[in-house]
C-alpha cells in the first residue's frame, strides 16, 4: 500500500511516501522551488517521492493532508469575529483565498496530483504527534507537541503505544508558546517563522533580565506547564504583526529594524524569552511525566526544534530517553499524516525495538549517481579529480586539518531543516578562526550564529556532556569540563558580541559563549561515508569532530542537485567541494566574472 502525506499553504510544504509502513521518500517543497520555507501546494515534493519509487499517482492507495482546513477556517472566522471590527484588513486579505482554494482542499490535491482516491484529514496536531511517535524507537511513549497553531491547538500531550497515538489534553489558541517565542522573534528584528533559531543563537550572550516582566504581563504560568497569554500585549489575532504599541510601550522602545545593530538589549531579551521557553516545557515534561507514567517522551512541533530546551529536558533526567522529530516542524506534518493513516487508521502492526528509530537518519531526499555527476561535470568542463571510496575519506581528512572549507554533498538529501552530513559544508573545529571565516565568507550570515559539530557516534560523550546518540542535532550539551579553557580576568568582564571571539575550548569553532554546543552524532549505520571521513580525521589528528553547517547561504534553501551545490560552491569562499567520488578545487575553476561580482553582492549584504 502507498500513502502520500502532504503537508501545505502555511510554511514549509512538503511530501512523504510511505509503502506498506516503510518511509520511502521524504522531501520540502522549497529544496526544488529554491523558495526558502516555500508554503505553496508541494507538487515537485510529490512528483519527487513518486519517481523515487518509480509509481505514478494511480498507484496511490491513499493521500493523506496534515490538517483539517475547516476546523483551521472555524477558528479563524471566530478570532476575527471576536476582535471586530479590529482585523478588518487582515481578515480581507486571508478570506479570499480560504474561499476560493482552502475550504476545497480534497477537489485542489485531486486536481493538483491528478489523483481520483481516498484523501485523509488527520488533525494537525495527531499529525505532529504520529511524526514524533511512529517515527521513534519506541513501542510506548508520551508524546509532546508543541508549535505555533494547528487548527485550534497550540501544545498537547498524549501517550503513544504499538499503532496508536491518543491525545490526552491541549492549549488551544490564542494561547500558544510558539507564537510568544515568535512574537520575540519579531521584536529582536528577526522573520517570523524562519528567524527563531537565531534568537535561540543570540540567547547566550544575553542576561535574562526580562523573565520577571515576562511572566507577571505576558503570561500567566502554571506549574503543570499550562498557561494563558495576555493578549493585551500581542496583535497577532487581529492585526498583520506580532506585538503592538502596548508590548513596545513594556519594552521600552520599538521593534528593531531588520538587518539594524543589534544591542545588548535584543540579547537580554533573547535570553529572557529563551529562558521562559525552557521553564516552560520542563513544568510540562515534568507534568506529563506523572501524568502517564511513561518511561520515553517523543516530541514534534516548531518548537521542539528548540535543541537547547530539549538538552535540558535531557539533561534533568525527567525520562529516561527522549527523541525528536527531525522535521519537527510543519514540514514533518507530511510524515506525520502518512503514518497515522498506516498505523492508527488502517490499524497496521508496528514493533519497535527501543533503539533504532524508523526514519533512517533523515536521508530521505533525491540522490544523484557518480555517472549522473560526471556527465554533469564533463557537460560544463568543470576540472574534478575523481577518487576512489577508500581515498576520499583520507584526502578530505588532511583538507579539513589544513583549514580548507570543503562542501560536502553526498548521497540522499536530508528531511527536514538540518543537514545532518548529505549537504553540508565541513571545516576543522579546532580553528578558533573558522566560526568567523565560515559565517561571514561562507555563510554571509550574522556573525553571532554559532556552528554545530558532527562526532562520531562512539566517541561523544568523550567530547560532551551527553551520553546518548543525537544524529538529527537536536540536543544542545556542554563541551566536556577538561576540554574547556577557562576564562582570564578580561575575558569575564566582556558582555554581548565582544565575548565572541574568545577561545573556550579545544575546539573553539563549535563552542558557544556558553561552552554548550548542538550536538550531531555521525552513525557508520545510516552515513557510512561521512563516518568514514570523519573516523580518517580521528586518527591521522586526533580529533573526532568536525564543524557542519548547511550546504546554502543565507536566505537560500539548502542545496539539492549537483548544479546548485557547484555555483553555491563558486559563489562562497568554499575551498573544495566534494560531489559523490570527484574532489573539485576552488583554484582551479574557471571563475566566470558575473560569479565574482555575485560574490562581492554577497559579501556587502
Amino acid at each position: 500500500m502507498n500513502i502520500l502525506g502532504i503537508s501545505a499553504f502555511y510554511h514549509d510544504s512538503a511530501a512523504c511516501l510511505i509503502r506498506d509502513g516503510e518511509i520511502i521518500a521524504a522531501a520540502q517543497e522549497e529544496r526544488f522551488t529554491r523558495k526558502k520555507h516555500d508554503h505553496r501546494f508541494p507538487l515537485n515534493a510529490s512528483n519527487f517521492c513518486l519517481n523515487f519509487a518509480n509509481i505514478k499517482i494511480t498507484d496511490i492507495d491513499i493521500v493523506a493532508f496534515y490538517d483539517k482546513p475547516f476546523l483551521k477556517f472555524e477558528r479563524l472566522l471566530e478570532t476575527y469575529l471576536s476582535f471586530s471590527p479590529f482585523g478588518i484588513k487582515s481578515f480581507i486579505k486571508a478570506m479570499p483565498l480560504w474561499i476560493k482554494e482552502k475550504l476545497w482542499m480534497k477537489e485542489l490535491i485531486k486536481k493538483e496530483l491528478g489523483y481520483e482516491g481516498k484523501v485523509l484529514f488527520p488533525e494537525h496536531h495527531e499529525s505532529h504527534a504520529a511524526s514524533a511517535f511512529f517515527a521513534s524507537p519506541f513501542q510506548e511513549a508520551a508524546i509532546l507537541t508543541i508549535d505555533g497553531v494547528g487548527e485550534w491547538t497550540t501544545s498537547s500531550y498524549g501517550i503513544g503505544r504499538d499503532n496508536h497515538v491518543s491525545i490526552l489534553a491541549d492549549i488551544k489558541f490564542p494561547h500558544s508558546l510558539g507564537l510568544l517565542y515568535s512574537a520575540f522573534t519579531y521584536y529582536t528584528g528577526f522573520k517570523v517563522n524562519s528567524g527563531e533559531y537565531k534568537v535561540m543563537g543570540l540567547a547566550p550572550y544575553g542576561e535574562p533580565k526580562y523573565v520577571e516582566t515576562i511572566l507577571t504581563h505576558l503570561l500567566d504560568l502554571k506549574e503543570d506547564g499550562s498557561f494563558r497569554m495576555n493578549m493585551e500585549y500581542f496583535d497577532y489575532c487581529a492585526g498583520l504583526t506580532m506585538t503592538n504599541g502596548k508590548f513596545e510601550k513594556l519594552f521600552g522602545g520599538k521593534a528593531r529594524e531588520p538587518e539594524s545593530k543589534l544591542t545588548q538589549k535584543d540579547m537580554d531579551l533573547a535570553r529572557s524569552v529563551q529562558d521562559v521557553t525552557e521553564e516552560i516545557m520542563l513544568r510540562m515534561a515534568r507534568h506529563i511525566k506523572k501524568e502517564t507514567g511513561m518511561k520515553k517522551l517523543s516530541l514534534a512541533g516548531g518548537v521542539a526544534l528548540n535543541c537547547v530546551a530539549n538538552g535540558k529536558i535531557l539533561k534533568e533526567g525527567i525520562f529516561d530517553d527522549i527523541w525528536i522529530q527531525p522535521a519537527a516542524g510543519d514540514s514533518g506534518g507530511a510524515l506525520g499524516a502518512a503514518l497515522f493513516t498506516w498505523y492508527h487508521y488502517l490499524d497496521n502492526a508496528r514493533i519497535a525495538d527501543g533503539k533504532t528509530d524508523f526514519q533512517k537518519g533523515s536521508f530521505l531526499g533525491p540522490e544523484f549517481s557518480n555517472e549522473y555527476i560526471e556527465q554533469f561535470l564533463n557537460a560544463n568542463n568543470f576540472p574534478f579529480k575523481k577518487l576512489a571510496d577508500e581515498i576520499l575519506p583520507v584526502v578530505v581528512a588532511d583538507l579539513i586539518d589544513n583549514e580548507k572549507i570543503i562542501g560536502w554533498f553526498e548521497g540522499r538529501m536530508e528531511f527536514g531543516p538540518r543537514a545532518l552530513g548529505a549537504r553540508s559544508i565541513i571545516g576543522d573545529a579546532r580553528s578558533a578562526q573558522m566560526q568567523s571565516i565560515m559565517n561571514l565568507k561562507i555563510k554571509f550570515r550574522e556573525s553571532f550564529r554559532p556552528f554545530a559539530p558532527s562526532v562520531l557516534e562512539e566517541k561523544v560523550s568523550e567530547y560532551f556532556e551527553l551520553d546518548k546518540p543525537s544524529p538529527y542535532m537536536l540536543v544542545v550539551a556542554d563541551v566536556k569540563k577538561e576540554r574547556q579553557k577557562k576564562m582570564n580576568e578580561a575575558d569575564d568582564k566582556l558582555w554581548g558580541i565582544d565575548k565572541l571571539n574568545v577561545v573556550r575550548s579545544d575546539i573553539p569553532a563549535i563552542t558557544h559563549v556558553d561552552y554548550s554546543a548542538r550536538v550531531q552524532t555521525v552513525s557508520k549505520i545510516t552515513n557510512p561515508l561521512y563516518h568514514k571521513m570523519i573516523s580518517e580525521f580521528d586518527k591521522r589528528y586526533g580529533c573526532a569532530a568536525i564543524i557542519n553547517t548547511s550546504f546554502n547561504v543565507r536566505g537560500e534553501p539548502i542545496v539539492c542537485t549537483p548544479h546548485e551545490a557547484y555555483t553555491c560552491f563558486m559563489r562562497t569562499g568554499i575551498d573544495y567541494l566534494v560531489l559523490g567520488n570527484y574532489l573539485l578545487d576552488k583554484k582551479e575553476q574557471n571563475q566566470l566574472e558575473k560569479d565574482i561580482n555575485w560574490k562581492k553582492e554577497f559579501e556587502l549584504d
